[in-house]
């Protein structure tokens, strides 16, 4: 396999080959006229998405859900230039929870295709705050003190696969259930918490190296300072998820988020749901009653603040974050490929020969809101979207 297009990083205009899984080589090029309007295509590494509830009708959650669906969703990240991902299992009874994972793991085990992009198992909860707004659309019910023998039971269930955990650090007990998880391998982000400073500062001590989609999450009002937001935003230690969808947070915030943290501290989610792309209306899910807004945001039903999950995928953020953060391409593109992979503690994909070839190709937006337009993407050196002609 080969095609032309423009490293994200530099510029240059290379002739890429792929030769079974890997970049086999790399040679400048030149712009050719029979080049429709001098036009060639952006490539990069894949992107790699933290965080993934579901997409196209399929949840994770589901207890109907089957290794048919999880590859379903896995496949249709090849459309969004998602290379690798997170399929991320929220807060339920320990049965729920682990029949899901169950199931991940076994469409991980039997299908190849699946295996090659589910970079690890995202588990958000269960051990979130119980409080309205902090807790987001997880189900009150269901939300639990954190608790290592459950959290043993969940790995198994997910046969070793679960490798990033999203908890609130406030409960009695949190900082040496945080160690046993970091030394267990796993990554730990805090998230829906209405920890004080002294408990963000205990849960970093102890281990935790995340914040899960920071800004989301949380009461609608809050005091100016200190809070739960500005502690994690100014903690060194702590890289940061975001969702740049343009619905969950505004574009001076994930501006301000951008600077403060710094870039090389920053990664795009996408927090997908089963429900993105759905009609406006309200629909019945195990979370609850979750509308459909008419402009696409998704939110629990009955009020307009608080979301739940969203409907755009991770070719959206990059083009946000560089609308809204001022930041350049190859910035914009690291956060959604190079920095999620190294915050699990995984190698990145690279552009460069012997690397394996985990590619996406595409287009700058064409209008001002837009997302990337993604023209193909190469998953393992296949071509599994798109075209490269």
């Amino acid at each position: 396999m080969q095609f032309r297009a423009r490293r994200y990083d530099t510029g240059e205009l290379l002739a890429v080959t792929v030769i079974q899984q890997q970049i086999a080589g790399l040679q400048s090029a030149e712009l050719r006229d029979t080049d429709p309007s001098g036009g060639q295509p952006w490539f990069a590494p894949g992107f790699v998405d933290l965080q993934i509830n579901g997409f196209g009708g399929v949840e994770f959650n589901d207890e109907r859900l089957n290794t048919d669906q999880v590859e379903q969703v896995s496949r249709a990240c090849d459309a969004m230039g998602v290379t690798g991902y997170c399929p991320t299992v929220t807060t339920h009874s320990f049965e729920a929870m682990a029949r899901s994972l169950g199931v991940i793991a076994r469409a991980c085990r039997e299908n190849p295709a699946v295996a090659r992009r589910v970079v690890a198992i995202h588990l958000e909860g269960p051990y979130l705050s119980f409080e309205d707004g902090p807790r987001g659309a997880h189900p009150p019910e269901f939300c639990r003190p954190p608790d290592w023998d459950e959290f043993c039971r969940f790995q198994d269930a997910a046969e070793g696969r679960i490798r990033l955990l999203t908890m609130a650090p406030e409960f009695p007990g949190s900082s040496a259930f945080i160690e046993r998880v970091v030394e267990a391998g796993v990554i730990v982000a805090i998230g829906h918490t209405k920890a004080d400073t002294q408990q963000i500062r205990d849960a970093v001590d102890a281990g935790a190296t995340l914040s899960t989609h920071l800004g989301n999450g949380a009461h609608a009002m809050i005091r100016r300072h200190p809070n739960y937001i500005w502690d994690q935003l100014a903690e060194d230690r702590l890289a940061a998820t975001l969702i740049a969808d343009g619905h969950h947070l505004p574009a001076p915030v994930v501006k301000t988020f951008v600077r403060a943290k710094s870039p090389q501290r920053c990664i795009l989610v996408s927090d997908l749901v089963g429900l993105g792309g759905k009609p406006p209306g309200v629909y019945s899910t195990k979370a609850g009653n979750i509308e459909v807004l008419e402009d696409g945001r998704l939110v629990v039903a009955g009020q307009r603040q608080y979301l739940y999950g969203a409907g755009r995928s991770l070719p959206y953020g990059v083009a946000n974050v560089m609308r809204y953060a001022d930041v350049d391409l190859k910035t914009a593109v690291d956060m959604a490929s190079m920095r999620p992979m190294r915050a699990l503690g995984l190698e990145p994909g690279r552009l460069q020969v012997g690397s394996v070839a985990d590619l996406v190709c595409f287009d700058l937006p064409t209008d001002v809101n837009g997302p990337l337009k993604i023209r193909a993407t190469v998953q393992s050196g296949e071509l599994v979207y798109g075209s490269l002609s």
